[in-house]
């Protein structure tokens, strides 16, 4: 798995965190001081890559979490086969089947190269912004 740590204070809208074992972009970041001796709290709101579902974190400022790192690699399209389409990695040649996601059900044609995402060892040919 490849992921690294970052201060949970330091990250900003458009980054990418892990919650629950699940890689998410971050949405929001709010820190809060609380009272005279309190320690800074940090609520990170977020949406996961993959599930599209909303989660949030809250933890002290200056603790550490756990920051994805998203590789975009370029591909060849072997063969469409329904909803699966059969890809070739142009760096290690390694050959491999993803879902096609909707936005791209038209556009992907055999022969053509493509873009894929690896993430958490979780490849996908959805386009991660």
């Amino acid at each position: 798995m490849e992921k690294t740590t970052a201060v949970i204070k330091e990250l900003k809208p458009g980054g990418f965190v892990v919650i629950d074992g699940v890689p998410c972009r971050v949405e929001k970041v709010q820190v809060s001081t609380s009272g005279k001796h309190g320690a800074a709290k940090c609520r990170v709101d977020a949406i996961g890559l993959f599930d599209e579902r909303r989660r949030s974190i809250v933890k002290p400022a200056d603790e550490t979490v756990e920051v994805p790192i998203v590789s975009k690699r370029r591909a060849q399209v072997i063969a469409i086969m329904g909803d699966k389409a059969q890809i070739m990695d142009l760096e290690d040649y390694s050959i491999f089947e993803l879902d096609i996601p909707e936005e791209k059900k038209d556009k992907l044609k055999p022969g053509e190269e493509t873009f894929y995402y690896e993430v958490l060892g979780i490849k996908t040919l959805k386009e991660i912004k």
